[in-house]
């Protein structure tokens, strides 16, 4: 975390418009988006910026805090809203409807991805401008409010699921799936040939203890039919009446 003494470009108008907020008892929460997901920060950022995390919450007061999110450029998205998520926007004139994607404005300006996120997640009414003014976003570490009394905010633990994300999945599965073809290698070339010949002699002995067993009792029951009468189908029932 840097802090610039000389203002220039954006840091100018980053630091533009404070006379207009009301800083008293307000607190600077500082929120680092380096390896953050995208909606999960913006979430709580609008939390924070509409002071939903205060006891004295009033829907109808601009009581948030202001908040500084440094490292704009390295936040994260899961799936494949890199390509697939598009902002649209209309100029005015007539078919001059216009899109872009979410890596084109992460190269272009990656503070206003976030800024949108967390606007749009606001409530529309007059309040949402002065709770613009409190959000300060930077693309990287450097920002002009070192003077200021920063408090960095800590994201909540996620939860057991949301630990293993699908990239870690992913990894595991490859993992496994390389230990395998390893060891189907390793077999191939002979280092587990011990083990596979003693499996072959235990499968030949079982095929012979099986057919030993079916051929005598293939003989016991020949010479049961030779000696005892064969019994007809009444008599054969009457063993299953009850009494």
């Amino acid at each position: 975390m840097k802090m610039v003494t000389a203002f220039t470009g954006n840091m100018k108008r980053a630091a533009a418009g404070l006379k207009r907020i009301n800083l008293d008892g307000l607190r600077w929460r500082v929120f680092d988006a380096q390896g953050q997901v995208l909606g999960r920060l913006a979430s709580q950022i609008a939390t924070v910026v509409q002071g939903k995390d205060k006891p004295t919450y009033t829907p109808n007061r601009d009581d948030g805090d202001m908040c500084i999110v440094l490292n704009a450029k390295d936040v994260c998205v899961t799936g494949r809203k890199l390509t697939q998520k598009v902002y649209y926007w209309h100029t005015g004139y007539i078919g001059h409807l216009k899109k872009r994607t979410l890596k084109d404005q992460m190269t272009l300006d990656p503070t206003e991805v976030i800024r949108k996120a967390v606007l749009r997640m606001l409530p529309r009414n007059k309040l949402r401008d002065d709770r613009d003014r409190k959000l300060r976003i930077f693309p990287g570490s450097e920002h002009p409010f070192g003077d200021r009394p920063l408090e960095p905010y800590v994201m909540p633990p996620r939860s057991v699921r949301e630990m293993r994300p699908r990239k870690r999945r992913a990894m595991i599965r490859a993992q496994k799936k390389a230990e395998q073809q390893q060891q189907n290698a390793d077999g191939k070339k002979g280092k587990n040939g011990e083990a596979r010949k003693k499996l072959h002699e235990d499968t030949i002995l079982l095929k012979e203890d099986v057919q030993a067993f079916s051929f005598c009792f293939s003989v016991d029951s020949f010479i049961n039919a030779k000696t005892k009468p064969s019994a007809t189908m009444p008599e054969m029932s009457k063993g299953f009446r009850t009494p």
